[in-house]
């Protein structure tokens, strides 16, 4: 969710919308009576493969269809204008009951940013899945060793100090080097944000080969090269230290009061039925209580944060407030 703290242009857009329109593929209804909970279910990432949602909704996918929760699930990339395009093609979607759109904290700030008149409130909330901590990530041969030495130097000439994240402007690891930079006394319009399409995509190799200072990014994408030496994890912005990744401080441990957490979960069209909404809430309820979707869970450092119904709607409408209140401090809304 947005981080406490003691604190692509729209012609793109248009052209993108447009294509959507045209290569929009129609679903049929849902099937008859009778089928059962999750039957050919199709989930679309509105980002590239290799990243959060991609992960998150191929990973629900795979156990759904091993548990037979599902007899057929499948999942598709829509990748556009930091998430916006998918979520024009969802919309225009109406009733379309057997699609659903994997989204999360950065669908938010994206479509903030655009200024494309589609937002999550047109959307239908079906549940949120995950919660996953950010993480301040810098390569091995990085010459920082605590956040304290990357931070001070980060101070003392911000311009010199180049951050990356997996999303556009608006989306959860620029709102997390956003906000970092709040917390330590930067001005947020000074931070150098490069943005990659995807923490586990475009974001990693250069990271890894040196090209940015730092990282400000979920850690679950980045936890086979943290496991292997390959990026060392200076501090992680949970409110505790985070079990896969053993003695990481948090960044209130060393004082930095900054506490914020990606989360990401499933919309579907709007105008779809009653039934077809319970169907896919049954199908991800079902999901949560498998022992397999557990072991994913501690796989990628994901925290269960499962909600539906109103519930889930509320969150959304509140964290869609706090997004547009702290986008429009940086004159991105």
């Amino acid at each position: 969710m947005v981080g406490t703290a003691a604190t692509r242009p729209r012609a793109l857009l248009a052209v993108w919308t447009a294509l959507v329109l045209v290569t929009a593929v129609a679903c049929g209804p849902w099937p008859g009576s009778g089928a059962r909970p999750g039957a050919d279910l199709r989930i679309m990432v509105p980002n590239i493969p290799g990243g959060g949602y991609d992960t998150t909704a191929r990973t629900a996918a795979k156990v759904m269809k091993d548990t037979g929760i599902a007899s057929d699930v499948q999942v598709f990339n829509l990748p556009g204008a930091g998430g916006v395009v998918g979520l024009q093609r969802i919309v225009n979607e109406r009733g379309n009951g057997r699609l659903a759109m994997q989204m999360g904290l950065g669908m938010l700030g994206a479509s903030t940013v655009s200024g494309t008149r589609v937002s999550v409130a047109h959307t239908t909330p079906i549940a949120r899945l995950v919660e996953e901590p950010g993480a301040v990530v810098v390569p091995r041969n990085s010459p920082y060793r605590t956040i304290g030495e990357l931070v001070a130097a980060w101070k003392r000439d911000p311009a010199r100090v180049t951050v990356g994240g997996g999303s556009a402007p608006g989306g959860p690891d620029h709102l997390m080097s956003m906000q970092l930079a709040e917390a330590v006394g930067i001005d947020p319009r000074r931070v150098r944000y490069m943005s990659y399409d995807g923490g586990g995509g475009e974001l990693l190799p250069v990271l890894l080969d040196g090209r940015l200072t730092f990282g400000a990014s979920g850690f679950g994408e980045l936890l086979g090269q943290i496991r292997a030496g390959q990026l060392r994890v200076l501090a992680v912005t949970s409110d505790r230290p985070a079990p896969a990744l053993g003695g990481v401080p948090t960044l209130q441990s060393q004082g930095i009061d900054l506490v914020f957490s990606n989360w990401r979960g499933i919309v579907a069209p709007p105008g779809i039925s009653a039934d077809d909404r319970r169907t896919w809430i049954e199908a991800l309820t079902a999901l949560r209580r498998t022992r397999e979707w557990k072991a994913e869970l501690a796989k990628h450092g994901w925290i269960d944060a499962f909600a539906t119904g109103e519930e889930y709607a509320s969150f959304l409408d509140a964290q869609s407030r706090a997004v547009a209140r702290f986008l429009a401090g940086l004159d991105l809304a």
